[in-house]
């Protein structure tokens, strides 16, 4: 907002209170008195659905615990940026299927994308979003393959996505986790599976030795920092392109 000429202003979780100090309701009718725009960070998609609901002004998901859109656009723009397209090309994303494996499933088979998903049984897609994702890939003819085996998501790609295995608020599963998910690093091993000019992407904070092997973000496939540039030119695009839309802001 600052690069743009704007103001922005901060509340804290404490100070917010969603649906504990106030409603999400009430809040998303004061707050649309106040600004131009909201960017919510929700645990929950349903308090996400309450803001937008009750906001007249543009409500941005900035991460909830079904999907992170923010992130994948900017995710989409560097593989655009680096491939020269979108259409064609195979993402596969080796770990948990969380919010980010979520908001990768639909943006991928949307834009005609094939994308392949590697998990642990037990943590596989949610049903909702599969569904979702068929339909739009019935739409554009992209593949979807699920998996247990990350090798075999691996084959062939052109890009090989990894997020950590405990996310937010699920701080008190990480040793659980990190047992599920031991087979699941991104290494050199995995890569080499993948087409040669793969590119290898994580949405940051990394777990070095973890999710990934130690040194892969210094790795000449590795796009990473290229990612976390991007968001901060795609969030700029993303807010030019709601607060000066008169259908969207209604001004």
């Amino acid at each position: 907002m600052y690069q743009l000429g704007g103001h922005s202003i901060y509340l804290s979780p404490d100070e917010v209170g969603l649906g504990k100090r106030e409603p999400a309701a009430d809040i998303a009718r004061v707050l649309s008195r106040y600004v131009d725009g909201i960017a919510a960070r929700t645990f929950s998609q349903e308090t996400l659905h309450i803001l937008a609901g009750h906001s007249s002004v543009p409500v941005i998901n900035a991460l909830s615990n079904l999907e992170h859109p923010c992130q994948a656009l900017s995710d989409l723009f560097t593989i655009y940026e680096k491939k020269g397209k979108l259409p064609g090309l195979t993402l596969a994303f080796i770990g948990d299927s969380n919010n980010m494996a979520n908001s990768l499933l639909l943006s991928a088979c949307l834009l005609g994308m094939n994308f392949h998903l590697a998990s642990p049984q037990g943590y596989d897609v949610k049903e909702e979003v599969l569904n979702q994702g068929k339909e739009f890939a019935a739409l554009t003819g992209s593949q979807i393959q699920l998996t247990n085996n990350p090798y075999e998501a691996a084959k062939d790609a052109d890009i090989i996505y990894t997020d950590v295995w405990a996310s937010m608020g699920q701080e008190a599963e990480a040793e659980k986790r990190r047992l599920a998910f031991s087979g699941y690093q991104v290494d050199n091993k995995l890569l080499s599976l993948a087409k040669g000019d793969v590119l290898f992407m994580h949405p940051l904070p990394a777990h070095h030795g973890e999710e990934i092997s130690a040194g892969l973000l210094d790795d000449p496939r590795s796009v990473v920092f290229d990612q976390a540039e991007n968001r901060l030119h795609l969030q700029k695009a993303l807010l030019v392109k709601l607060l000066s839309n008169p259908e969207v802001t209604g001004k």
